[in-house]
């Protein structure tokens, strides 16, 4: 058995455990933050248990640390005296590579340090190491976990933990005049899908309003068909390569074959969803991507996304569906036109 912390979008850890109990039987789970932040121990040694993760990566586990360490809290300077000894122990992990150091505290937690003050020491032992601390583009991340009794650490690479940010919630910094928080969502897929806008030249954004979406790909140098009834915000009008169709994207008349990207955040029911992009699937270039949005809204997630993915299958093949950390209650999903 080998241990691990997971972690979910709030109120999603159940579904996580979910999957994780289809993929290994006999796991066990323990809660850590409610409805978010869970313990579990997995049948296999780590490396076996990081293999599978990666080939089949669930759907709504948004991170994972592997619990390499462990120290009980005493709740005073002993606590990251000892932290520190178990860095310099593992020396061999993180001698000359870049290293992240992320903290995370339980709300009970007797820890009585900062996320920011324990970086600050752990940041200290890793230069004696030869290590050179690093937020950006790391090579191997240090993380802690002060739960309610003890620390856990665990160090991995980014993609083995699943992203390069604490717990899987990646940030992005609001722009001034940003239309809305929805682009949050197009640019953590770009990172999570390993995409990248700027390779694509047409783009279809179905449910466009009021620009979220279309606004970036915009920026990124796309020629954007924007369909939605509704109103987009006045600063995208004077864009030369935004199309705007006033109406349902049910009676858009679109040229067949012209678009390589497809992109739709609308508030419908999953399989109105289905039906429309289904629908729509002629005026998309061979083999073009899709990143679309199915609102989860019913009680049966997990068989939700399944009718929803038999049906894309049909005309699309599905890359990945993740819950992403800017999804609220729903996935996003990374699809290629067959055709």
């Amino acid at each position: 058995m080998s241990r691990w912390i997971g972690t979910a979008n709030r109120g999603f850890a159940s579904y996580a455990m979910e999957e994780l109990r289809r993929m290994y039987p006999q796991a066990r789970f323990t809660q850590l933050a409610a409805g978010e932040v869970f313990l579990m121990e997995l049948p296999g040694s780590r490396e076996e248990v990081q293999a599978s993760l990666l080939d089949r990566e669930p759907i709504f586990l948004r991170h994972v640390q592997p619990v390499d360490r462990e120290l009980p809290l005493s709740g005073n300077a002993d606590d990251l005296e000892e932290l520190s000894h178990v860095v310099r122990l593992a020396e061999p992990v993180f001698e000359g590579k870049r290293t992240a150091v992320h903290v995370r505290r339980a709300s009970a937690t007797p820890f009585p340090y900062s996320a920011a003050d324990t970086k600050a020491l752990v940041d200290a032992v890793l230069l004696e190491l030869d290590s050179e601390p690093s937020l950006q583009e790391p090579e191997v991340i240090l993380s802690i976990y002060a739960a309610a009794d003890r620390l856990l650490i665990g160090w991995g690479t980014p993609r083995e933990l699943l992203s390069d940010w604490p717990g899987g919630a990646v940030r992005f910094q609001r722009e001034e005049g940003q239309i809305s928080r929805a682009k949050f969502k197009l640019l953590e897929a770009e990172r999570a899908f390993g995409l990248s806008y700027a390779d694509y030249r047409q783009a279809l954004d179905i449910g466009a309003a009021p620009g979220g979406w279309t606004s970036l790909l915009l920026e990124r140098g796309l020629a954007v068909t924007a369909v939605d009834p509704a109103a987009l915000h006045p600063t995208l009008l004077g864009y030369p390569r935004l199309t705007y169709l006033q109406q349902n994207a049910s009676e858009a008349k679109l040229e067949a074959g012209r678009y390589d990207l497809l992109v739709c955040d609308m508030s419908w029911s999953p399989l109105q969803m289905c039906r429309l992009v289904l629908d729509l699937k002629q005026a998309l270039a061979p083999g073009a991507t899709a990143i679309i949005t199915i609102k989860l809204m019913h009680r049966k997630p997990m068989q939700t996304i399944r009718e929803v993915m038999e049906r894309l299958q049909t005309a699309f093949h599905v890359r990945k569906a993740k819950q992403l950390f800017h999804n609220r209650d729903e996935i996003t999903l990374y699809l290629t036109y067959k055709m």
